[in-house]
């Protein structure tokens, strides 16, 4: 899962909603491309690695349940085949924003109907949001854009659902917006305005409406721009859909500051609310849970263990509350999850006696993460989870619970024996990849939250998990020794050092003995020379400030630094000489070059496109000087003289992300796939013939937002291609 980003007062707070917006289909332009090859798409299996946000079953269709994420869209529950299915996939390039989900709604009486409100950031330089409705469970979507932000990878994207079928009409539909107080909408979606009646005024939180509930035929709102002091309101309510007001009595204090979540218990006529000091996930320490008696109007706080203990070891045992979900069956049984309890690990209590006394799950639990691996995280066992604020129980079988983590789904059918519920979930935000020319795995990814894995398999998820020695929690870099593909090398922030090798194809790996001071807070990219001799490593802080590159020679145990190397840039080796190494400095358009494996660097091709960070230098494998340089929307540039010289690639239009794999038969040049364009629609193509002429190979249901980071061909395979996305995992076509 990506990390968020700092969020700020969206640019249209106070700006009237327009009363009628423009709804379109979900479609693409399709491109013309002659004789484009037939493909297959699928995941290469992880499982899950992202953050679940929200899961709701459907109350009145047994088995039929969604699941939403904070970059990497929504997915449909099918219980017969026991997996998800992707809803979002059709998502184009220039819809990356709206692969953030921010809620999910179902019509209880339409069950063929669903509802997603979607838009990944509230800033000013992400696109405003949409609301997405189906009528066939998400099959297929037709399109309302609106004229607001929302926030799917936000602070507070646990809490929800901001979104709800309005339980005395099913045409009208209430979404909650972080900025922009309560939208209505009374063509089920097709149209949205401001709703009038409702007092509260967004401040500067990024809250605004948390989440929207139905209390019989009266709806609930949650506030979260409160500041929980006495006599403010973080709950109100409308019984005739027009006149809002507070909840009276409702809860006050640090602890009941932001109301996170919030389910009904229709049989015991009660409604429970979570409630944290912030609205997560992270950044919360404290927080409690309260329930309302309907009818009588009073309110109970049955918070199972106040936050503010320490634990065995004296940590402080600060933390708040997330997800809530009651038993459809059962009066008075209800589940609830702490979130943000680092120090005595996060859990979710259950009661049976609405409140009175709880137990904790987490005391029990048994886990059986054998399909997924990694989530051991290189330890003897996995953890009860954590950023847990989105619970489920299946309104048709009490003891079938489900919960979302930052890496994960959890479930349950017997209330004690737990294992991942998240074939066909995949959320990984990958930044690098590579396909090994021979040995056993096709393929190692290198991503964020979970590093580097090495895929024996592309059907199951790596036996080893994430690599260890040290584990990382986001990796920056990988490379291959082109001449000696058993040599491995890795960088990313470490739990006992920030680099490691590998011997053995990336199967086992050893830390550097050694590592440049800066490297603790600031892991780059880094190459190693075709023969694995030299390698250079390249220092970024997450704030953009750049460092001197390091080179070793002795496989890490000692580290110089480079003056003539650019800084910041990405470190390429030449695959046919281990002497030669490139660089491209973004800042000034200018191509580097070492003779001297690493030692020192000068200019040679300069006045070529600046300014962007992103732009990608790649060399053609098994060919000296070959080099492809891709720089967005300026196009693609390329040198057979190892830099000396570019010439602009004229059946190019943008470029993002270039990558080879085996020659196509008969042909002398490797295959060349690439995210960019060649007209107007970026997509992913492939050329056989050296980028004279491109087909297109992915196609209008298979585009997963934005792909910009890395793309490779398998050495090995015609036709096979590995994608990296940020959100959906790692996506593989095979040519039919």
């Amino acid at each position: 899962m990506e990390a968020s980003r700092p969020s700020r007062r969206s640019v249209l707070a106070g700006v009237s909603v327009a009363a009628a917006l423009t709804s379109v289909p979900l479609l693409t332009t399709r491109v013309q491309a002659a004789e484009a090859p037939a493909y297959r798409w699928r995941n290469a299996v992880i499982g899950g690695t992202g953050f679940v946000t929200g899961i709701l079953f459907h109350p009145s269709v047994r088995g039929l349940a969604y699941a939403r994420t904070d970059i990497g869209g929504a997915y449909r529950w099918d219980d017969r085949a026991a997996r998800w299915t992707p809803l979002t996939d059709q998502l184009g390039w220039d819809d990356w924003n709206l692969l953030g989900v921010e809620a999910i709604a179902v019509d209880p009486v339409h069950p063929d109907r669903l509802y997603l409100a979607v838009g990944t950031y509230a800033q000013s330089w992400a696109g405003n949001g949409a609301v997405l409705r189906s009528e066939d469970r998400g099959t297929t979507w037709t399109r309302t854009d609106l004229t607001v932000k929302l926030g799917g990878n936000e602070d507070g994207r646990g809490a929800g659902e901001r979104l709800l079928v309005d339980p005395r009409d099913s045409d009208t539909l209430w979404l909650g917006t972080r900025h922009d107080g309560l939208l209505k909408s009374t063509d089920r979606g097709a149209t949205w305005a401001a709703a009038t009646g409702f007092p509260a005024t967004a401040g500067d939180s990024g809250q605004g409406v948390t989440f929207l509930v139905a209390v019989g035929r009266a709806v609930y709102a949650g506030w979260g721009d409160g500041d929980g002091s006495a006599g403010a309101v973080s709950l109100y309510r409308t019984t005739d859909g027009t006149t809002w007001t507070p909840v009276p009595a409702q809860p006050t204090g640090t602890s009941a500051k932001v109301p996170i979540r919030a389910a009904y218990d229709a049989r015991a006529r009660e409604l429970y609310v979570t409630y944290a000091d912030a609205p997560g996930p992270n950044g919360q320490s404290t927080g409690s849970v309260h329930k309302l008696a309907v009818v009588k109007g009073t309110w109970s706080e049955v918070t199972p263990v106040k936050p503010g203990g320490t634990t065995p070891d004296g940590s402080a045992d600060t933390f708040g509350y997330g997800g809530v979900a009651v038993d459809a069956r059962r009066a008075g049984t209800v589940v609830v999850s702490t979130n943000n309890r680092w120090a005595a690990v996060d859990t979710l209590y259950r009661t049976t006696d609405g409140g009175r006394t709880w137990t904790s799950l987490k005391d029990a639990a048994v886990f059986d993460v054998s399909e997924t691996p990694f989530l051991t995280w290189g330890a003897d066992e996995p953890k009860f989870g954590w950023w847990i604020q989105a619970v489920a129980v299946d309104p048709y079988d009490s003891k079938h619970v489900v919960y979302g983590t930052g890496a994960t789904l959890y479930g349950t059918r017997d209330l004690t024996h737990w294992a991942p519920q998240v074939r066909g979930l995949e959320e990984t935000s990958v930044i690098q990849l590579i396909s090994p020319p021979a040995g056993e795995a096709h393929l190692i990814s290198a991503s964020r939250d979970i590093g580097v894995m090495y895929h024996e398999r592309l059907t199951a998820s790596p036996s080893r998990g994430m690599a260890t020695n040290p584990v990382f929690g986001s990796a920056t870099g990988i490379a291959q020794a082109a001449g000696r593909p058993s040599y491995v090398v890795r960088t990313g922030f470490g739990d006992s050092g920030n680099g490691a090798y590998s011997r053995d194809g990336g199967r086992s790996w050893a830390p550097f003995a050694a590592q440049p001071d800066i490297a603790g807070d600031s892991p780059g990219p880094i190459a190693t020379g075709a023969d694995g001799g030299t390698l250079l490593w390249s220092f970024v802080h997450w704030d953009g400030t750049k460092y001197p590159a390091h080179r070793s020679a002795d496989n890490g145990a000692t580290w110089t630094e480079v003056p003539s190397f650019p800084k910041g840039a990405t470190p390429v080796a030449d695959p046919a000489d281990p002497t030669l190494f490139y660089a491209y400095d973004t800042d000034t358009g200018t191509l580097y070059a070492s003779t001297d494996r690493g030692r020192s660097f000068v200019q040679r091709a300069g006045g070529l496109p600046s300014g962007d960070s992103q732009f990608q230098l790649v060399a053609a494998p098994g060919r000296s000087g070959d080099l492809w340089l891709s720089v967005k929307g300026n196009g693609l540039y390329r040198s057979v003289d190892g830099g000396v010289s570019f010439s602009k690639v004229a059946s190019c239009r943008a470029s993002y992300t270039l990558g080879f794999g085996k020659a196509a038969p008969g042909a002398d040049y490797p295959a060349i796939y690439q995210v960019g364009s060649t007209e107007t629609i970026t997509a992913v193509y492939r050329s056989d013939d050296e980028a004279k002429t491109w087909v297109r190979i992915n196609d209008d249901q298979h585009q997963w937002g934005w792909t910009g980071q890395a793309i490779v061909g398998d050495p090995r395979v015609h036709g096979r291609v590995y994608l990296a996305t940020n959100g959906r995992g790692i996506q593989y076509g095979e040519q039919l």
